[in-house]
């Protein structure tokens, strides 16, 4: 089995803290480039009204406004219509790989911004920040956003799959890509014309898979980080987790014998 070192002295995600957020700034620079918001959820009503309506509170900055319908059992589909959203229904197996890739195809915007569909606290300066940096650097590819998790009634401590299992098998096998914070982060940005370079995984595999096809393609210095504060959403049983973490490791072992 094959490590990639990714790491060079000038080759470095780039970090994008809080004060270097400037929304007018990235309102001038978007002019004509088109956005595509996309939203994959599966049983999500309760907390996607939030979302949307953070998302819609500077819809100046959005052309397509996406929720894959990820075949959920709940109201999904109608609030994400009620609040002002296309619905796309993922026709195929269910998995959050597969309902971002049915997003990516529905959409033909330069810019996709990927939101996660159960955050409680999403403000509207989420996808400005997360624009930013794909406007103002040619060179970044891939943006991941990076928060503190609270963990139930802890402030910290969330993000358990990250630390304990993505960001381990990232130094082990990718050494450099477990720099990024957050390699897991639903809140993430790219480049259409990536999507020529890149694979969506079917599962829960998806986000580390792209930032490792990235990193191969491009080099680190085009993945981009950006602080999004604090971001609380359902924290998930052990049981629940397990599946996540295999299948993120099932992804990172194939994508290193690759």
């Amino acid at each position: 089995m094959s490590s990639l070192n990714l790491v060079t002295s000038a080759d470095q995600p780039r970090d994008y803290v809080a004060s270097d957020f400037n929304f007018d700034a990235v309102r001038a620079a978007k002019a004509n480039t088109s956005v595509a918001v996309i939203v994959p959820a599966r049983d999500e009503a309760a907390t996607l009204p939030l979302v949307l309506r953070a998302v819609l509170a500077h819809e100046e900055l959005i052309d397509e406004l996406v929720v894959v319908d990820d075949h959920s059992r709940d109201t999904t589909a109608l609030e994400a219509l009620r609040h002002g959203a296309k619905v796309v229904e993922n026709a195929g197996p269910s998995g959050k790989g597969a309902a971002m890739a049915a997003g990516a195809a529905a959409t033909s915007s330069d810019l996709i911004v990927f939101l996660d569909g159960d955050v409680r606290n999403m403000t509207p300066d989420y996808v400005a920040r997360l624009l930013q940096p794909l406007l103002e650097r040619p060179r970044v590819q891939l943006v991941k956003g990076y928060y503190e998790r609270p963990l139930f009634n802890l402030p910290t401590g969330g993000g358990r799959v990250n630390d304990l299992t993505a960001r381990p098998v990232l130094a082990l096998l990718f050494p450099g890509l477990d720099q990024v914070r957050q390699p897991l982060a639903g809140e993430s940005a790219l480049r259409r014309s990536l999507l020529d370079h890149v694979h969506f995984e079917p599962g829960y595999g998806v986000e580390i898979a792209l930032l490792i096809d990235v990193a191969r393609a491009y080099g680190l210095d085009a993945i981009a980080e950006v602080d999004l504060g604090v971001r609380e959403h359902r924290n998930r049983s052990l049981d629940e987790l397990r599946p996540m973490a295999e299948e993120i490791l099932r992804v990172a072992f194939s994508r290193a014998r690759s």
